[in-house]
């Protein structure tokens, strides 16, 4: 492992320990919860859409589980500012790993892209285009 490697695991510390947009927020176009049950971790997503209701405005978390997990979310809740809902759907695992900037293990991968899919699961619910009786629980506002 270079110097590089080095710096993308402090990075990865860096948003475990301090977490960028970590609370609840108050008035969220949609409110999803999801977990990946092969390790506990827990991620909830907390979106504000602009007026157009496609473009995201804010997005905050909450959640519980490993480095991975909670660093991910962290890392995406800034990233996702500006991004249509159409642009987090394309979103894709490897887009997730290179923002990690790390190898992740394949036993991992699950932990990295839970905050992704709990978005991605939400924008879908809030859209109508995913039951959430199936997809866990959502608070959808209107």
């Amino acid at each position: 492992m270079g110097m590089g490697s080095d710096m993308y695991r402090q990075q990865i510390l860096d948003h475990y320990k301090s977490p960028r947009n970590y609370g609840e927020l108050e008035d969220p176009d949609y409110t999803h919860t999801g977990e990946n049950p092969s390790c506990g971790d827990t991620i909830q997503m907390n979106v504000r859409l602009e007026d157009d209701d496609e473009t995201i405005e804010y997005v905050c978390f909450t959640g519980d589980g490993c480095a991975i997990s909670q660093a991910s979310a962290s890392m995406l809740s800034e990233r996702l500012v500006g991004m249509t809902l159409d642009e987090l759907e394309d979103l894709e695992t490897e887009d997730i790993t290179e923002m990690l900037g790390v190898t992740i293990s394949p036993m991992r991968i699950p932990c990295a892209v839970l905050g992704n899919q709990v978005a991605k699961d939400g924008a879908k619910i809030h859209q109508g285009d995913l039951d959430p009786e199936e997809y866990g629980e959502t608070i959808t506002e209107e």
